[in-house]
């Protein structure tokens, strides 16, 4: 006989649940009538296994005379999940069960922090403060977010608690790091790795943009996202599927998530991952739509060659650059007719690929001004509209990375690659993403300015006198305050960076049976590293010679094609 839940309509989980112990405390209350006892042996690693009984001096004891007990616990890593807390006991015999504030936080102060107010601290996306019941004899999961630190509150007024263990209850999917970055500046390797880990906890059910807040797919964001993830981890199914969510949740004539730019980084992620991947029949499911897409979005272009659309969009910081916002829109339009054009050459739509090529030149014949748009000149230089070297010199480089963001630093860093200025470019990685890891970073920002630097507390640290709360003070637009995400996809932009420009490693043919290998090491001595490709990992090490060039040792599987430049 068949079991009958065997006939329910099950989904298996494909993520692995991990259990993190807290590597230390950074705050305990210290009222009078809030006492606390033997909190450190909440850091012994004792698992969720409660016991009938224990004696008073092997157990934290939180006691609420008045007050209530709490402690502030850092599991030294950005993690995504929730929290397990396992008690043995307690003096409220009525109820048998312990009432908990728990507050997550991605910073030591967000979760030290009440909800609304200034600091913008909110529930939005993901409960991350909450009052919940745990039972005695028992061990509750609780919590859904993205968080580093745990403060846990017990307010059970006139009673105490025996508090066995605290452990994160981390949610990822069990993926191998088939790519890799190692060169002669460790700061550079932590990016790289930083970068890598910030995207990992973002694979989740899709393939988000934040953890903590913004759990949602957003093409746009998507694209470093995904030209971090082919670097890393090679194939990986949480892609098409947020690519056919992301379609399906948008049908036409809609604009994703409301931003025709959007819709465009949907066709560029296609266009990228057919070069990574070289499945033509996954491009052909897409024909309908994208050839569809492709005509609504040539339709948005006059017969000047200039665009008109609603919602005009590339990210938050230039925002207010109208007339940059304007020229960077009009350089992805040229970006997606020139993809577009190549990938209906490849699904045989000959009318489809026309329409592309004749748009594509009809937007070519304008050159908009980018208004001193970092943002706007990296794409006007990545699709030709501007000589790369002349953008570097007159609009990105200097005062660089001033008016740099997490999401387009990427194409930012791609420009002046293509300008030849890597030494610019490490010095800019070092400086911008290097100094969200001064400030204890373990994942990248939503968004950071480098004027930020200046007196600020580090995350894992409570803000003292003199000091600035970065993350309760700064962040604008959607994201002002604690809603700023500390972990969000779009700002992994350098670890694509430095396998692309420095290992030289890019697809040249659709599956990558011909890549081409083009280091450029700016001011390190060498750089070796590993990519995945679907014919097997590519390893690579790179080494500056006395003379100044460059020797490589480049090994591939069978399969592939190697272009030397």
């Amino acid at each position: 006989m068949i079991p009958s839940w065997k006939s329910l309509n099950l989904h298996k989980e494909p993520r692995t649940q991990y259990y993190v112990d807290p590597v230390r405390i950074v705050w305990q209350s210290e009222d009078v009538g809030a006492k606390l006892e033997r909190p450190e042996l909440l850091l012994a690693g004792r698992d969720g296994q409660s016991v009938l009984s224990l004696p008073m001096e092997q157990v934290c004891v939180l006691r609420n005379e008045g007050s209530a007990p709490g402690v502030l616990f850092d599991f030294g890593t950005e993690l995504h999940g929730g929290v397990q807390i396992c008690i043995a006991g307690g003096s409220s015999k009525d109820r048998r069960t312990a009432k908990l504030r728990i507050r997550f936080g991605e910073s030591a102060m967000e979760a030290m922090s009440e909800l609304g107010g200034t600091t913008n601290a909110t529930n939005n996306h993901a409960v991350r403060d909450g009052v919940f019941e745990v039972s005695y004899m028992g061990a509750e999961h609780i919590g859904n977010t993205g968080f580093r630190f745990v403060r846990i509150d017990f307010l059970d007024e006139g009673h105490f608690v025996q508090l066995l263990s605290v452990r994160a209850v981390a949610v990822m999917h069990e993926v191998e790091y088939k790519g890799s970055f190692r060169c002669s500046d460790d700061l550079l390797n932590r990016i790289w790795d930083t970068g890598a880990y910030t995207v990992h906890l973002n694979m989740q059910d899709y393939l988000w943009d934040g953890i903590k807040r913004d759990r949602l797919v957003w093409t746009g964001d998507m694209h470093p996202e995904t030209s971090t993830l082919q670097a890393v981890f090679g194939y990986h199914d949480v892609v098409p599927r947020s690519l056919d969510f992301i379609r399906d949740e948008s049908p036409l004539p809609g604009w994703m998530t409301t931003f025709p730019t959007y819709s465009i980084w949907w066709v560029l992620i296609h266009h990228d991952w057919y070069m990574y991947n070289g499945d033509l029949n996954y491009l052909l499911e897409q024909q309908p739509y994208m050839t569809e897409l492709l005509r609504q979005l040539a339709a948005c272009v006059r017969e000047d060659g200039t665009v008109d659309i609603p919602n005009p969009f590339l990210d938050w910081p230039s925002s207010t650059n109208l007339q940059g916002v304007k020229a960077g829109v009009h350089a992805l339009f040229i970006w997606c007719m020139e993809a577009g054009a190549r990938l209906c050459t490849v699904m045989g739509d000959h009318d489809a690929e026309q329409l592309c090529r004749r748009t594509e030149g009809s937007l070519r014949k304008v050159i908009p001004d980018h208004n001193h748009s970092k943002q706007a000149a990296s794409l006007l230089a990545l699709v030709g509209q501007l000589d790369p070297k002349q953008a570097n010199e007159e609009v990105i480089a200097p005062d660089s990375p001033k008016g740099y963001s997490t999401f387009y630093g990427y194409y930012i860093l791609k420009a002046r690659g293509e300008a030849g200025d890597i030494r610019g470019s490490l010095d800019s990685i070092r400086a911008y993403w290097g100094g969200m890891l001064t400030l204890g970073a373990t994942t990248f920002w939503e968004d950071f300015d480098i004027e930020w630097l200046k007196d600020a507390a580090r995350i894992d640290e409570l803000t003292t006198e003199g000091k600035i709360d970065v993350h309760g003070t700064y962040g604008g637009y959607c994201y002002e305050g604690y809603r700023h995400s500390l972990c969000h996809g779009w700002a992994s932009g350098p670890t694509a960076w430095l396998s692309e420009y420095v290992l030289g490693i890019r697809p040249v043919e659709p599956g990558c049976r011909t890549i081409r290998v083009t280091p450029q090491l700016g001011d390190l001595e060498w750089a070796e590293g590993t990519f995945p490709t679907p014919h097997g990992i590519v390893k690579v090490k790179h080494t500056k010679q006395a003379d100044g060039t460059i020797h490589s040792d480049i090994q591939v599987p069978k399969g592939i094609t190697v272009m030397a430049s």
